[in-house]
């Protein structure tokens, strides 16, 4: 018998309803083929838009239930959650707009030319959806990375129904917006089927080995994310799993940024780590600071910054746990200091804190390695640096992150060579955006953003945030020598849709 599906209250731990009873095999099955079933009817881009922008409308009309739903789930808050359905709106908007645009399908022709060499053929290529998407939600962000969240648009926008697995930690939230979606697909004239949600552990793993699911994205744990990442490649068609894993997103103070500001970044620093009860994904995790007195000034302002930041309830007891035994297992490694204690703030919250540590004792593997990892919560890692090969030493043995912020004093950014141009050139390798004289938390929807980086920070080169995102669930196809009459409008010479593309190699005005 399936097990009960519970919402629960993070801020008591106390069961608050039933939602949903766990898939079973034979449930996930029939949810696929009747999403595989559907494809079709995501075929037309002008449904697709049309689609796109009516489940943004349907889940601005809910806002108040979801939210309501969420923060109860959740404990993030109102503010932040209404905030975070309004990305969500935006970001389904902006992906109906990329697809009646059309150059997500990076059209290309090149016509039959006998006197290249060798000769050419006639050749069209463009792109075509996947097929079905499995869609895992992410913990954090109940709406934005989660059933309405990024994945789903993208691979909507794609032409690619989508099958969520829900968050274990927002079940009613997810609910709810699944049926915002699933009625903005009835008004669409498409299927109820281009969109489902189903619950439980197991149901996530028979997801990703369905034979029908030809691609899958994922947020959470390196641990959770890399066993679905194995289970994709091990099967006997192995199809693409984008998955973004876990990050520490690293911080390089520089000695004169520290001299020139060091208040302002300690208190930059203590807001970025503690938003959202450093619950973000784009958390600075561990920070390079240098010693001396402008370092000391920097802690002490850190020091302020997060001595008067509130307890706060994690998103869920298991992780409340996790953040308590991770920050006394580092809080308690030799020379490691705590100017603020993070841990337990009562029986369901915890308080934020911040930990010290010499950098040389980073630069080879050790007992303090754990302080490279990522702890899930309020807490960030100062290591003290001695000189420009600490910062170098260090660097070298950070694993790949979501991205890497380098702060400068106003007269290190001003030309292309010198200390400056190299801590960017050792930053790059190790994430997918590199900040300068900024904070990682934040992640704005743009086309030029990217959400991605080296594993364990993502399993692909892909990003999961803005217009790009689309491009993990298509494939190009090419026609070749294929009659006018049999090719798809997109490709045909007269260009009946309009859409931007490159004729015999050349950007067509």
């Amino acid at each position: 018998m399936s097990a009960p599906v519970w919402s629960v209250d993070p801020r008591t731990g106390k069961q608050r309803e039933q939602v949903a009873i766990e898939a079973t095999a034979e449930e996930i099955d029939r949810v696929v083929r009747a999403a595989h079933e559907a494809r079709g009817s995501l075929a037309d881009r002008t449904v697709r838009a049309a689609f796109l922008r009516a489940a943004a409308d349907r889940l601005d009309e809910a806002k108040d239930q979801i939210v309501e739903a969420a923060d109860a789930e959740t404990a993030l808050g109102p503010v932040r959650l209404t905030g975070e359905l309004a990305r969500t709106t935006y970001q389904l908007r902006a992906f109906a707009d990329i697809v009646d645009e059309g150059a997500f399908l990076d059209v290309r022709v090149d016509h039959a030319d006998a006197t290249q060499t060798p000769p050419w053929p006639d050749l069209r290529r463009y792109k075509v959806p996947l097929g079905v998407v499995a869609v895992y939600s992410a913990s954090n962000f109940p709406l934005a990375f989660s059933v309405p969240g990024g994945d789903t648009a993208s691979a909507l926008a794609a032409g690619c129904p989508v099958v969520v697995k829900a968050h274990p930690d927002h079940p009613a939230t997810s609910e709810v917006t699944a049926a915002a979606l699933r009625r903005a697909a009835e008004e669409t004239g498409l299927p109820v089927e281009v969109v489902s949600v189903v619950h439980g552990f197991q149901a996530g793993v028979e997801l990703v080995k369905h034979p029908l699911v030809a691609a899958a994205g994922f947020t959470g744990s390196i641990r959770g994310g890399r066993a679905l990442f194995d289970a994709a490649a091990a099967r006997p068609v192995p199809i693409p799993f984008h998955g973004e894993l876990g990050s520490l997103n690293p911080v390089v103070v520089t000695e004169a940024a520290a001299a020139e500001r060091a208040e302002q970044i300690g208190a930059g620093l203590g807001g970025s780590m503690t938003l959202g009860m450093g619950q973000f994904c784009t958390k600075p995790g561990f920070v390079l600071a240098p010693a001396g007195e402008a370092g000391d000034r920097l802690v002490k302002s850190l020091t302020e910054a997060v001595s008067n930041s509130e307890a706060g309830v994690l998103l869920d007891h298991r992780m409340r746990d996790n953040f308590v035994a991770g920050v006394k297992e580092r809080a308690e490694l030799p020379e490691v200091d705590a100017p603020v204690t993070p841990g337990s703030g009562g029986e369901h919250t915890v308080s934020a804190g911040f930990l010290t540590v010499p950098a040389r004792l980073l630069a080879e593997e050790g007992p303090h390695d754990v302080l490279l990892e990522e702890c899930f919560g309020p807490v960030t890692v100062l290591a003290r640096y001695e000189s420009d090969a600490d910062i170098t030493a260090v660097l070298g043995r950070l694993p790949g992150n979501l991205t890497a912020t380098v702060h400068l004093s106003e007269g290190e950014g001003g030309g292309s060579e010198g200390r400056a141009s190299e801590l960017l050139a050792e930053l790059t390798p190790l994430a997918g955006r590199v900040l300068v004289n900024g904070w990682p938390t934040g992640v704005a929807v743009a086309p030029a953003q990217h959400h991605g980086g080296p594993y364990p920070a993502t399993t692909s080169t892909s990003t999961s945030v803005g217009g790009t995102a689309i491009e993990r669930w298509l494939r190009p196809v090419t026609y070749q020598d294929a009659p006018a009459a049999l090719l798809p409008p997109e490709l045909r010479d007269e260009n009946p849709q309009g859409l931007p593309r490159r004729v015999n190699g050349r950007r067509e005005v």
